[in-house]
């Protein structure tokens, strides 16, 4: 969550413009960018720790510490406490409901390319 001229800003206002200015294969890039930089890089997933840590790297320093806390608990597929690569993609699809409606189209324009 950010603010521009005062009023707040969701990630799920852009992830649509996003996936629509850069397509399936540039969405995809740039979700791999983002998730290298929330990164603990010794772990090669992102931690509690290392969200917290590279947070404000993402735009994303004005998250609570609520915020923090559930999004490797919400994402974590798998039960291990942190989030790799694939749960992190599905985690931000997730997080823009209005994006699933075309997901699968997206998915399949991916494997084409």
């Amino acid at each position: 969550m950010a603010t521009r001229g005062g009023a707040v800003v969701t990630f799920e206002d852009f992830f649509p413009m996003m996936v629509e200015r850069l397509g399936a294969l540039g969405l995809m890039e740039e979700l791999s960018k983002g998730f290298r930089l929330l990164t603990d890089k010794e772990k090669g997933v992102i931690t509690l720790e290392s969200l917290k840590r590279n947070a404000g790297l993402l735009g994303l320093s004005g998250m609570s510490d609520d915020d923090v806390r559930s999004m490797p608990r919400e994402g974590d597929l798998d039960g291990d406490g942190t989030l790799d690569e694939r749960e992190f993609c599905v985690l931000m699809f997730r997080l823009s409901p209005g994006l699933m409606k075309g997901s699968k189209e997206m998915v399949e324009e991916a494997i084409d390319s």
